[in-house]
Protein backbone atom coordinates (compact mmCIF):
# COMPACT_ATOMS: atom_id res chain seq x y z
CA UNK A 1 0.00 0.00 0.00
CA UNK A 2 1.29 3.57 -0.44
CA UNK A 3 1.83 6.19 2.11
CA UNK A 4 2.24 9.92 2.27
CA UNK A 5 5.38 10.86 3.34
CA UNK A 6 5.94 13.49 6.07
CA UNK A 7 9.13 15.33 6.77
CA UNK A 8 9.94 16.84 10.26
CA UNK A 9 12.81 18.32 11.92
CA UNK A 10 13.68 15.69 14.92
CA UNK A 11 13.48 17.64 17.98
CA UNK A 12 17.22 16.38 20.36
CA UNK A 13 17.73 16.82 24.15
CA UNK A 14 21.35 16.05 22.83
CA UNK A 15 21.66 19.11 20.76
CA UNK A 16 23.15 22.29 22.19
CA UNK A 17 21.74 25.67 22.71
CA UNK A 18 24.37 27.38 20.78
CA UNK A 19 26.89 26.03 18.25
CA UNK A 20 25.18 22.72 17.21
CA UNK A 21 25.63 23.16 13.29
CA UNK A 22 29.46 23.32 14.17
CA UNK A 23 29.14 20.32 16.20
CA UNK A 24 27.02 18.33 13.45
CA UNK A 25 29.50 19.83 10.59
CA UNK A 26 32.43 18.09 12.63
CA UNK A 27 30.81 14.80 13.11
CA UNK A 28 30.47 14.75 9.27
CA UNK A 29 33.86 15.58 8.87
CA UNK A 30 35.27 12.37 11.76
CA UNK A 31 32.76 10.20 9.70
CA UNK A 32 34.25 11.29 6.62
CA UNK A 33 37.75 10.87 7.87
CA UNK A 34 37.17 7.57 9.22
CA UNK A 35 35.45 6.76 5.57
CA UNK A 36 38.97 7.65 4.15
CA UNK A 37 40.45 5.43 6.62
CA UNK A 38 38.48 2.62 5.58
CA UNK A 39 39.63 2.76 1.99
CA UNK A 40 43.06 3.19 2.54
CA UNK A 41 43.02 0.26 5.07
CA UNK A 42 41.50 -1.02 2.28
CA UNK A 43 44.02 -0.85 -0.20
CA UNK A 44 46.49 -1.84 2.64
CA UNK A 45 45.38 -5.36 2.36
CA UNK A 46 44.66 -5.40 -0.93
CA UNK A 47 48.36 -4.23 -1.37
CA UNK A 48 49.50 -6.88 1.13
CA UNK A 49 51.36 -3.81 2.92
CA UNK A 50 50.03 -3.92 6.47
CA UNK A 51 53.31 -5.97 7.78
CA UNK A 52 55.54 -3.70 6.27
CA UNK A 53 55.68 -1.51 9.44
CA UNK A 54 56.63 -4.23 12.30
CA UNK A 55 56.67 -1.49 14.95
CA UNK A 56 53.77 -0.11 17.34
CA UNK A 57 54.74 3.24 18.12
CA UNK A 58 51.46 5.56 18.30
CA UNK A 59 54.06 8.70 18.40
CA UNK A 60 57.49 8.25 17.17
CA UNK A 61 55.74 6.84 14.16
CA UNK A 62 54.26 9.62 12.85
CA UNK A 63 58.15 10.43 11.62
CA UNK A 64 58.78 7.78 8.11
CA UNK A 65 62.10 6.82 8.01
CA UNK A 66 64.28 9.82 6.66
CA UNK A 67 67.26 8.55 5.04
CA UNK A 68 68.41 5.66 3.43
CA UNK A 69 70.18 4.32 6.49
CA UNK A 70 66.32 4.43 8.25
CA UNK A 71 65.14 2.57 4.76
CA UNK A 72 67.76 -0.19 5.24
CA UNK A 73 66.79 -0.71 8.70
CA UNK A 74 62.94 -0.59 8.59
CA UNK A 75 63.52 -2.88 5.24
CA UNK A 76 65.67 -5.08 7.64
CA UNK A 77 62.74 -5.65 9.90
CA UNK A 78 60.44 -6.44 7.35
CA UNK A 79 62.90 -9.36 5.89
CA UNK A 80 63.65 -10.68 9.42
CA UNK A 81 60.31 -10.46 11.10
CA UNK A 82 57.59 -11.69 8.87
CA UNK A 83 57.17 -14.86 7.08
CA UNK A 84 55.29 -12.55 4.35
CA UNK A 85 58.91 -11.42 3.51
CA UNK A 86 59.64 -15.19 3.04
CA UNK A 87 56.85 -16.10 1.01
CA UNK A 88 55.67 -14.30 -1.32
CA UNK A 89 58.19 -11.28 -1.58
CA UNK A 90 61.60 -12.98 -1.53
CA UNK A 91 62.69 -11.01 -4.51
CA UNK A 92 61.57 -8.03 -2.94
CA UNK A 93 64.42 -4.47 -3.28
CA UNK A 94 64.05 -1.65 -1.11
CA UNK A 95 61.94 0.46 -3.44
CA UNK A 96 59.20 -2.01 -3.63
CA UNK A 97 59.72 -2.16 0.67
CA UNK A 98 58.64 1.77 -0.29
CA UNK A 99 55.87 0.73 -2.15
CA UNK A 100 53.82 -1.15 0.17
CA UNK A 101 55.42 0.79 3.70
CA UNK A 102 53.65 4.08 2.12
CA UNK A 103 50.56 2.59 2.49
CA UNK A 104 50.48 1.07 5.98
CA UNK A 105 52.26 4.57 6.91
CA UNK A 106 49.24 6.94 5.45
CA UNK A 107 46.54 4.06 7.04
CA UNK A 108 48.44 4.68 10.73
CA UNK A 109 48.79 8.31 9.75
CA UNK A 110 45.66 8.65 8.70
CA UNK A 111 44.05 7.52 12.13
CA UNK A 112 46.72 9.75 14.18
CA UNK A 113 45.18 12.87 12.29
CA UNK A 114 41.76 11.80 13.18
CA UNK A 115 42.83 11.46 16.81
CA UNK A 116 43.61 15.24 16.60
CA UNK A 117 40.53 16.31 14.67
CA UNK A 118 38.40 14.66 17.37
CA UNK A 119 40.11 15.53 20.60
CA UNK A 120 40.80 19.22 19.92
CA UNK A 121 37.43 20.60 18.94
CA UNK A 122 35.78 18.09 21.54
CA UNK A 123 37.85 20.38 24.07
CA UNK A 124 36.55 23.31 22.84
CA UNK A 125 33.04 22.48 22.92
CA UNK A 126 33.06 21.28 26.11
CA UNK A 127 35.08 24.16 27.34
CA UNK A 128 32.54 26.64 25.51
CA UNK A 129 29.49 24.90 26.23
CA UNK A 130 28.68 23.60 22.90
CA UNK A 131 27.58 20.16 24.61
CA UNK A 132 25.32 18.70 26.68
CA UNK A 133 24.91 16.19 29.55
CA UNK A 134 22.95 13.53 27.21
CA UNK A 135 25.47 14.62 24.31
CA UNK A 136 28.62 14.53 25.61
CA UNK A 137 28.91 10.67 26.63
CA UNK A 138 28.71 9.85 23.79
CA UNK A 139 31.50 12.27 22.16
CA UNK A 140 33.12 11.03 25.19
CA UNK A 141 32.88 7.04 23.75
CA UNK A 142 33.29 7.76 20.33
CA UNK A 143 36.95 9.25 21.46
CA UNK A 144 37.60 5.60 23.64
CA UNK A 145 36.18 3.65 20.52
CA UNK A 146 39.09 5.50 18.20
CA UNK A 147 41.87 4.76 20.78
CA UNK A 148 40.75 1.16 21.32
CA UNK A 149 40.65 1.06 17.28
CA UNK A 150 43.68 1.73 17.53
CA UNK A 151 44.93 -0.99 19.85
CA UNK A 152 43.08 -3.61 17.68
CA UNK A 153 45.26 -1.83 14.71
CA UNK A 154 48.23 -3.61 16.39
CA UNK A 155 46.64 -6.28 17.81
CA UNK A 156 45.85 -7.40 13.98
CA UNK A 157 49.61 -6.84 12.42
CA UNK A 158 51.06 -8.23 15.46
CA UNK A 159 49.35 -11.40 14.52
CA UNK A 160 51.75 -11.29 11.18
CA UNK A 161 54.49 -10.26 12.71
CA UNK A 162 57.28 -12.64 14.31
CA UNK A 163 54.87 -15.65 13.41
CA UNK A 164 53.90 -18.10 10.42
CA UNK A 165 51.32 -16.09 8.77
CA UNK A 166 51.91 -14.27 5.72
CA UNK A 167 49.32 -11.84 6.34
CA UNK A 168 46.77 -10.53 9.51
CA UNK A 169 44.90 -13.13 11.05
CA UNK A 170 41.26 -12.94 9.26
CA UNK A 171 38.95 -12.56 12.37
CA UNK A 172 41.57 -9.56 13.98
CA UNK A 173 41.38 -7.70 10.34
CA UNK A 174 37.24 -8.26 10.34
CA UNK A 175 37.29 -7.20 14.22
CA UNK A 176 39.14 -3.95 13.35
CA UNK A 177 37.32 -3.49 10.84
CA UNK A 178 33.99 -3.89 12.20
CA UNK A 179 34.82 -1.18 14.72
CA UNK A 180 35.71 1.23 12.25
CA UNK A 181 32.16 0.61 10.60
CA UNK A 182 30.84 1.52 14.37
CA UNK A 183 32.24 4.66 14.41
CA UNK A 184 31.50 5.93 11.52
CA UNK A 185 27.62 4.36 11.77
CA UNK A 186 28.08 6.28 15.61
CA UNK A 187 28.74 9.56 13.75
CA UNK A 188 26.64 9.68 11.57
CA UNK A 189 23.59 8.89 14.16
CA UNK A 190 24.74 11.36 16.45
CA UNK A 191 25.11 14.08 13.40
CA UNK A 192 21.18 12.88 12.72
CA UNK A 193 20.10 13.41 16.50
CA UNK A 194 21.54 17.21 15.99
CA UNK A 195 18.89 18.03 13.62
CA UNK A 196 18.04 15.89 10.80
CA UNK A 197 14.98 15.92 9.58
CA UNK A 198 12.68 12.76 10.33
CA UNK A 199 10.09 10.93 7.86
CA UNK A 200 6.41 9.45 9.13
CA UNK A 201 6.83 5.69 8.79
CA UNK A 202 4.77 2.93 10.21
CA UNK A 203 5.39 1.29 13.27
CA UNK A 204 6.53 -1.96 11.79
CA UNK A 205 8.87 -0.55 9.39
CA UNK A 206 11.30 -0.25 12.56
CA UNK A 207 11.48 -3.53 13.32
CA UNK A 208 12.62 -4.45 9.68
CA UNK A 209 15.01 -1.71 9.30
CA UNK A 210 16.60 -3.11 12.30
CA UNK A 211 17.04 -6.25 10.84
CA UNK A 212 17.98 -4.79 7.80
CA UNK A 213 21.54 -2.96 9.59
CA UNK A 214 21.97 -6.28 11.14
CA UNK A 215 22.34 -8.20 8.31
CA UNK A 216 24.09 -5.42 6.57
CA UNK A 217 26.20 -5.53 9.13
CA UNK A 218 27.02 -9.13 9.19
CA UNK A 219 27.18 -8.92 5.28
CA UNK A 220 30.20 -6.47 5.63
CA UNK A 221 31.97 -8.55 8.50
CA UNK A 222 32.11 -11.30 6.35
CA UNK A 223 32.93 -9.22 3.48
CA UNK A 224 36.35 -8.19 5.77
CA UNK A 225 36.32 -11.70 6.42
CA UNK A 226 36.62 -12.79 2.37
CA UNK A 227 39.23 -9.86 1.89
CA UNK A 228 41.00 -11.08 4.82
CA UNK A 229 41.54 -14.63 3.26
CA UNK A 230 42.13 -13.20 -0.04
CA UNK A 231 38.64 -15.59 -0.79
CA UNK A 232 37.59 -13.01 -3.32
CA UNK A 233 40.39 -14.39 -5.56
CA UNK A 234 39.13 -17.72 -5.69
CA UNK A 235 36.11 -19.33 -7.16
CA UNK A 236 35.41 -16.47 -9.33
CA UNK A 237 32.56 -18.34 -11.75
CA UNK A 238 28.80 -17.02 -10.71
CA UNK A 239 26.30 -18.29 -9.50
CA UNK A 240 27.92 -21.71 -8.89
CA UNK A 241 31.35 -22.28 -7.15
CA UNK A 242 33.34 -24.34 -9.13
CA UNK A 243 30.41 -25.79 -10.45
CA UNK A 244 28.79 -26.48 -7.52
CA UNK A 245 26.33 -24.64 -5.43
CA UNK A 246 28.13 -25.51 -2.53
CA UNK A 247 31.79 -26.25 -2.86
CA UNK A 248 32.85 -30.15 -0.93
CA UNK A 249 36.03 -27.95 0.36
CA UNK A 250 34.22 -25.73 2.42
CA UNK A 251 33.95 -27.85 5.12
CA UNK A 252 37.60 -29.61 4.72
CA UNK A 253 38.85 -28.30 7.86
CA UNK A 254 39.58 -29.64 10.98
CA UNK A 255 38.25 -28.77 14.05
CA UNK A 256 35.14 -28.15 11.97
CA UNK A 257 34.50 -24.93 13.46
CA UNK A 258 38.35 -23.54 11.91
CA UNK A 259 35.97 -23.43 8.37
CA UNK A 260 34.42 -20.38 9.73
CA UNK A 261 37.00 -18.32 10.54
CA UNK A 262 40.07 -19.62 7.89
CA UNK A 263 38.33 -21.50 4.88
CA UNK A 264 38.20 -19.07 2.02
CA UNK A 265 35.42 -21.56 0.44
CA UNK A 266 33.35 -20.91 3.37
CA UNK A 267 33.72 -17.03 3.74
CA UNK A 268 32.62 -16.73 -0.09
CA UNK A 269 29.37 -19.07 0.24
CA UNK A 270 28.29 -17.38 3.20
CA UNK A 271 29.20 -13.72 1.90
CA UNK A 272 26.97 -14.85 -1.11
CA UNK A 273 24.32 -16.62 1.07
CA UNK A 274 23.68 -13.36 3.24
CA UNK A 275 23.93 -11.06 0.09
CA UNK A 276 20.60 -12.78 -1.60
CA UNK A 277 18.95 -12.15 1.87
CA UNK A 278 19.89 -8.90 2.20
CA UNK A 279 18.99 -7.89 -1.58
CA UNK A 280 15.73 -9.97 -0.90
CA UNK A 281 14.70 -8.19 2.13
CA UNK A 282 15.70 -5.23 0.88
CA UNK A 283 13.61 -5.48 -2.51
CA UNK A 284 10.95 -6.64 -0.05
CA UNK A 285 10.56 -3.48 2.07
CA UNK A 286 11.02 -1.26 -0.57
CA UNK A 287 7.66 -2.44 -1.94
CA UNK A 288 5.65 -3.16 1.02
CA UNK A 289 7.15 0.67 2.51
CA UNK A 290 6.89 2.55 -0.85
CA UNK A 291 5.56 5.95 -0.19
CA UNK A 292 3.62 8.00 -2.92
CA UNK A 293 6.99 10.81 -3.32
CA UNK A 294 9.76 9.45 -1.81
CA UNK A 295 10.68 6.11 0.56
CA UNK A 296 13.91 5.59 2.34
CA UNK A 297 13.18 1.87 1.94
CA UNK A 298 13.68 2.56 -1.94
CA UNK A 299 16.74 4.24 -1.92
CA UNK A 300 17.95 1.13 0.27
CA UNK A 301 17.12 -1.18 -1.93
CA UNK A 302 18.80 0.59 -5.10
CA UNK A 303 21.80 0.76 -3.27
CA UNK A 304 22.16 -2.79 -1.84
CA UNK A 305 21.18 -3.88 -5.38
CA UNK A 306 24.07 -1.90 -7.11
CA UNK A 307 26.16 -3.12 -4.17
CA UNK A 308 25.16 -6.80 -5.36
CA UNK A 309 26.05 -5.94 -9.54
CA UNK A 310 29.02 -4.60 -8.22
CA UNK A 311 30.04 -7.61 -5.87
CA UNK A 312 29.44 -9.91 -8.60
CA UNK A 313 31.72 -7.89 -11.55
CA UNK A 314 34.19 -7.41 -8.47
CA UNK A 315 34.17 -11.33 -8.51
CA UNK A 316 34.50 -12.34 -11.76
CA UNK A 317 37.47 -10.03 -12.59
CA UNK A 318 39.69 -11.86 -9.32
CA UNK A 319 38.66 -8.32 -7.21
CA UNK A 320 40.81 -6.24 -8.31
CA UNK A 321 42.42 -3.52 -6.24
CA UNK A 322 39.78 -0.49 -7.94
CA UNK A 323 36.63 -2.93 -8.18
CA UNK A 324 37.54 -3.80 -4.66
CA UNK A 325 37.92 -0.40 -2.88
CA UNK A 326 34.70 0.57 -4.68
CA UNK A 327 32.68 -2.67 -3.32
CA UNK A 328 33.99 -1.37 -0.03
CA UNK A 329 32.96 1.88 -0.20
CA UNK A 330 29.36 1.09 -1.51
CA UNK A 331 28.94 -1.53 1.31
CA UNK A 332 30.14 1.01 3.97
CA UNK A 333 27.39 3.45 2.05
CA UNK A 334 24.63 0.62 2.29
CA UNK A 335 25.63 0.80 6.15
CA UNK A 336 25.62 4.14 6.71
CA UNK A 337 21.90 4.06 4.77
CA UNK A 338 20.72 1.18 7.36
CA UNK A 339 21.54 3.32 9.85
CA UNK A 340 19.21 6.10 8.51
CA UNK A 341 16.43 3.98 7.86
CA UNK A 342 16.84 2.43 11.94
CA UNK A 343 16.81 5.96 12.91
CA UNK A 344 13.88 7.22 11.07
CA UNK A 345 11.91 4.63 11.33
CA UNK A 346 12.38 4.41 15.24
CA UNK A 347 9.79 5.10 17.59
CA UNK A 348 9.30 8.28 19.24
CA UNK A 349 10.15 8.66 22.78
Amino acid sequence: MSEAVAAFPAASSMAPAKGVGLVRAWLLVIAGLVYAMILVGGATRLTDSGLSITEWKPLLGAFPPMNEVDWTDAFAKYQSMTAQYHSLNPNMDIEGFKGIYWWEWSHRELGRVIGVAFALPLIFFWATGRTTRKLLPHLLILFVLGGLQGLIGWWMVSSGVNSELTSVAPYRLMTHFGLALLIIAYCFWLWMELGATKRETPSEAFGWATALIWISGLQMALGALVAGLDAGRGYTDWPLMSGHIAPPEMWSMDPFWLNFAENPATAQFFHRLVAYLLLAMAAWTACKFRAQHWSLFLLFAGLVGAQALLGVVTLVHAAPLDMSLTHQALGTVVLLAATRLVWTARPAA
